[in-house]
């Protein structure tokens, strides 16, 4: 029910905007479009009650009607948008008065010709939407719509008594450790621990190897499952069954306080131990459960499991459980089927791996899967077909797999509708395909997933929560984890989780896949997001209203040319073909034609060095797109040419984002000011003063990475000497970028010639990260300028005294590194008060003469300071230098883990191999081994470079 609210979600803002007078409408259609915002009002109320039951509990008839809705509200938001473009132009206004005298008159006639047009169609629409309303309200009326209750067994009641406890021992061994930490101290206090991950992962099975394993160190113990719709009563009673607390419990047994009460009563002076299997919110932790259990000075321990992580640290300590190693995989799975691994025969010994990968270390989906297997150990033909079969979805009718889709499907069901769709969404991407945070984001933004909420958060924005959400409910696994914060920059799908959303969109035609060669000839009306995995040739398309189109190919790009195909389809919304080399760029023309198109990826072959199409053989005019909000473009040539001759005419433009590398390069072109929906700005060039000014007109950047190189008269083939000016420009608009989260300047390798300093008229309270090439630290650089930043990455030509003071005073620094290739004469006057770097965890210092030692940091400077990168030089530890091997002092970091130090073998000492330098070398390789060894973190991981 998900697609269809979804697609209503979009559409009736859309219908409410139409309806303002700004469009002047003709009296037929503005009263067939409060006809229709009305109808699809009530059926969107509808579909939300329908959507909270479990999609087998639903009648055919009532999905079909669904289905009916979601076509219905696509058809009308196509009409909208397309109306909406044909109104307003499909292009920013001519700076000629003559062309612009034309374009008006022509847009006079063309918007009298479109109203009429979109009266015709609307009324169209208005007849589907009655037979739609008509269907809801006879369904509602004989009760075929009414949610179907059904009581069904729990799968998780398996895990409760189940005896694989292959590779549980470690993970058991640590959850009891946390519950057990601080006995001597702590003996009295009650702990709460919490078990994350998820479905199918075993948490119950691990909470129930606990709770036997330690039982018998307390008074008395529960075990108590929570439902996905928690009953608080019942949640209560189950407690005092578990705990033979008996009954009758008087008259006001059915009031929750009262059985609150009872149950505090009774554990009021014993040492218990609780275990609550699968939270799925705070709310009945908060309000019931913690209520229930109240802290009575006895040592008494809490355990719950659940899916979401942000539940899990609410509660208590969080162990996040993680998959079962290869080995224990193995001993789970052949166990089952041949008693031990030596007895598999070995032509079953290659498919065995790969079903293995496909479960990916999940218990239960290695168990339902060998128990399929038991009675088929020897038909390889059968063993190939289970392999395939689990990469086809679970959606198939097998007893067997039964129980890990009912289990995967209690956590999906648990989604509202929106991370619903979203999560749906990723059955677009291939197998353990690897995807990128930002990119999804914006494709889902593209689709209209994303809805506004009430506050200043944008779309981008909403989307992130999107994003993290389902990771804390473990429908996604992290990929590429920030060193800063620990948020993963990319997402994989578990095989199982996929197998899940591929069957449950092909059943509800929300995604549309081809897999190969095969196939390629469509033609249908239902096909809205189209995706091609591993093909080489270009489709054969008959789908006339499809919305989005994706390509990938995994190990090599695809070569196409996609004129005669894609110019048919002027519903596409995304198109991405990051995975294909376009070599005729002059077939992008075909883009002019996509309307509505939101994400554009594209990739190219050009390069600068290696000729390109000429611009003036290529007049294409990306500025057309006038709901474009993101261009994700790979290769130089195809974003030189796109953003040079219209990108600045893409006022809903949130995303500009260029991947290059090598001698390629994309300039910003002037006219920058008007992309005022800007929020991420990646990789481009600032080649004048002026460009740097118009940056300060984007007050909706939070993602800024730019290259500075002054071109001398625009010349592309001089660089102007003088930086100053742009520079100035530069911090100026910096200081006005009040939304700033991450920043990156570099100068692409010119050797630190620029110097970004001057005065900013705002902090930037919001700025991260901060990652810079240049001369000197900047001024700007300092506390009250920089409040909240936690990751400074900054190269200097000259390192001086005072930078290490001012760095030290960021108050919310975490992560630095800091790079020299020279010092100043005052650096030999550093000194660091004992209040220096108070939230450091990282710092890398590598300075070309080593003067950044551990001894400069007095006892209490760097207090969280766990790894710890610097650079000696041997010269100044030779006669009459300034150091002695002495002068390390690791002792000073107490919350030290690890150390790098670089510079024995590297400098004007490298290849110097007399008693001198090997005495030196030795004396410093004793001095941190006697350091490391009375450390209080003993052993420390010391690392030489």
């Amino acid at each position: 029910m998900e697609f269809a609210t979804v697609g209503l979600s979009a559409l009736l803002p859309k219908l409410a905007k139409l309806l303002q007078d700004e469009y002047n409408l003709q009296k037929g259609a503005k009263e067939g479009i409060q006809f229709l915002y009305k109808e699809l009002q009530r059926t969107q109320a509808v579909l939300r009650e329908v959507g909270e039951v479990p999609l087998e509990q639903l009648s055919e008839l009532v999905r079909l009607w669904a289905r009916d809705v979601r076509e219905v509200s696509y058809d009308m938001e196509d009409i909208v948008d397309t109306f909406t473009v044909r109104v307003q132009g499909s292009g920013p206004p001519s700076k000629r008065s003559v062309k612009r005298f034309i374009k008006k008159v022509s847009n006079i006639f063309n918007e009298v010709k479109t109203r009429c047009e979109v009266t015709k169609e609307i009324n169209d629409i208005k007849k589907r939407v009655m037979e739609v309303a008509q269907l809801r309200d006879r369904y509602k009326n004989d009760g075929t719509i009414a949610p179907i209750k059904k009581t069904l067994v729990d799968p998780r009641i398996t895990a409760m008594y189940t005896k694989d406890l292959v590779g549980i021992d470690e993970a058991k061994e640590e959850v009891i450790a946390m519950l057990t930490k601080g006995d001597s101290a702590l003996q009295e206090s009650q702990i709460v621990v919490s078990i994350a991950g998820f479905g199918g992962l075993g948490k119950t099975t691990l909470a129930r190897a606990v709770h036997d394993e330690i039982k018998g160190q307390f008074h008395c113990t529960a075990f108590v499952s929570v439902s996905r719709c928690p009953d608080a009563k019942k949640i209560l009673k189950d407690i005092m069954y578990e705990l033979h607390m008996g009954g009758p419990y008087g008259a006001d047994s059915d009031e929750i306080r009262h059985l609150i009460d009872l149950v505090r009563n009774f554990l009021q002076n014993k040492r218990y131990l609780i275990v609550i299997d699968d939270i799925w919110d705070k709310e009945p932790w908060d309000k019931v459960i913690r209520l229930a259990l109240s802290e009575n000075n006895m040592g008494s321990r809490i355990i719950i499991t659940t899916r979401n992580i942000d539940v899990a640290e609410h509660a208590g300590d969080c162990y996040r459980l993680k998959p079962l190693s290869d080995e224990s995989s193995e001993k789970l799975f052949y166990e089952r089927i041949f008693s031990s691994k030596d007895k598999c025969p070995s032509q079953f010994s290659e498919v065995s791996k790969k079903i293995l990968k496909k479960c990916g270390g999940v218990p239960l989906a290695i168990v339902t899967t060998s128990s399929m297997l038991a009675n088929k150990s020897d038909n390889i033909k059968e063993w190939n077909k289970v392999c395939d079969s689990i990469g086809l979805g679970l959606g198939r009718k097998n007893s067997s797999m039964d129980d890990m889709r009912k289990i995967l499907l209690l956590s999906y069901y648990d989604l509202p509708s929106h991370l619903k769709t979203c999560l749906l969404y990723l059955s677009i991407f291939p197998e353990d395909y690897k995807i990128e945070k930002e990119r999804l984001i914006c494709r889902w933004v593209a689709e209209g997933f994303v809805q506004q909420a009430p506050g200043d958060q944008s779309f981008l924005e909403i989307g992130e929560n999107y994003f993290n959400e389902l990771l804390n409910r473990s429908m996604i696994q992290p990929v590429d984890m920030d060193d800063l914060d620990g948020t993963p920059h990319a997402c994989r799908v578990h095989d199982s989780v996929l197998d899940l959303i591929i069957s449950l969109s092909v059943g509800e035609c929300f995604i549309t896949t081809v897999f190969d060669d095969r196939n390629h000839s469509l033609e249908t009306n239902q096909v809205r997001r189209f995706s091609l995995h591993n093909t080489t040739t270009w489709p054969t398309l008959k789908m006339p209203k499809l919305r989005s189109l994706t390509i990938f190919k995994l190990y090599h790009h695809v070569v196409i040319d996609p004129t005669p195909s894609l110019s048919r389809y002027p519903l596409l919304r995304v198109l991405d073909l990051r995975s294909c080399y376009i070599v005729d760029l002059a077939s992008l023309r075909f883009l002019e034609s996509l309307s509505h198109l939101r994400y554009l990826g594209l990739s190219s072959t050009h390069s600068r060095r290696h000729g390109r199409d000429d611009p003036d053989q290529f007049p294409l005019n990306i500025g057309r797109l006038r709901f474009l909000q993101t261009l994700d473009l790979w290769g130089p040539s195809i974003l030189d040419d796109l953003v040079r001759l219209s990108v600045i005419g893409l006022g809903q433009l949130m995303c500009l984002r260029c991947h290059w590398s090598g001698a390629g390069m994309t300039f910003l072109p002037d006219g920058l000011k008007n992309l005022t929906s800007l929020e991420v700005l990646e990789r481009l060039v600032v080649t004048s003063e002026c460009i740097a000014e118009e940056l300060g007109h984007l007050n909706q950047l939070r993602v800024l990475d730019i290259i500075v190189l002054p071109l001398k008269d625009g010349n592309v083939d001089q660089i102007d000497d003088d930086w100053r000016v742009c520079n100035n420009a530069l911090v100026k608009s910096l200081g006005k970028l009040t939304k700033i989260e991450s920043l990156k300047i570099d100068d692409i390798n010119r050797g630190y010639n620029i110097n970004i300093d001057g005065s900013m008229e705002e902090p930037l309270s919001n700025l991260r990260r901060l990652w810079m090439k240049v001369d000197f630290l900047p001024t700007w650089i300092k506390p009250a300028l920089l409040p909240s930043l936690c990751y400074l990455h900054i190269d200097v030509r000259i390192a001086r005294g005072k930078d290490i003071q001012v760095l030290g005073t960021l108050p919310c620094l975490r992560h630095l590194i800091f790079r020299a290739k020279g010092v100043s004469a005052l650096e030999s006057c550093v000194v660091l008060g004992p209040d220096a770097f108070p939230c450091a965890v990282k710092c890398d210092f590598s300075y070309a003469r080593g003067l950044v030692l551990p001894c400069m940091f007095p006892r209490g400077a760097m207090p969280k300071l766990q790894h710890f990168n610097f650079k000696l030089d041997l010269g100044q530890f030779l006669s009459g230098g300034k150091f002695t091997a002495d002068d390390l002092c690791l002792g000073h970091l107490p919350s030290l883990r690890s150390v790098t130090v670089g510079g024995l073998y590297h400098g004007e000492y490298e290849n110097r191999d007399d008693m001198v330098i090997r005495t030196l070398r030795r004396d410093i390789y004793k001095k941190v081994d006697n350091e490391e060894a009375v450390h209080p973190n003993s052993p420390l991981d010391i690392y030489w470079k």
